[in-house]
């Protein structure tokens, strides 16, 4: 049984990537995964991907981009002030303004630095670089 499907998607993401796979395949598909992906796309850390329904609670088929060195989820799931980013910047990310958090916030899911614009604050869901 499966605990945590966020932390299998960006295993996925980055087991695909360390063996040089083009494309990974991430299952089961949710929403929150759906809106991970929107964010990472969005970033240019994959390319194109698209949900498969399979009647098992679907699928989503990813291209890997060049640009991904390393995806993990953040446990547990900490809290962060809308001044408190440059604190797991440090942290997870390898140098200042190399990488990004995934984080949750009451308008949806982004990155730190969308959040930071923003003024908001939020719950972080991983890493990407």
């Amino acid at each position: 049984m499966r605990q945590d499907i966020l932390a299998d998607a960006f295993a996925a993401i980055d087991n695909a990537r360390e063996v040089g796979k083009k494309e990974v395949t991430i299952k089961p598909a949710s929403e929150l995964i759906k809106n991970v992906l929107i964010v990472l796309q969005k970033n240019g850390y994959i390319g194109l991907f698209e949900h498969v329904e399979n009647n098992q609670g679907g699928k989503f088929k990813v291209e890997i981009g060049r640009s991904i060195n390393k995806a993990s989820v953040v446990k547990p799931r900490f809290s962060v002030s809308k001044d408190g980013y440059q604190k797991y910047e440090k942290r997870f990310l390898p140098a200042r303004g190399f990488g990004d958090l995934i984080v949750t916030t009451p308008e949806g899911v982004m990155s730190h630095q969308e959040a930071r614009e923003k003024g908001i604050g939020g719950k972080l869901l991983g890493y990407v670089y």
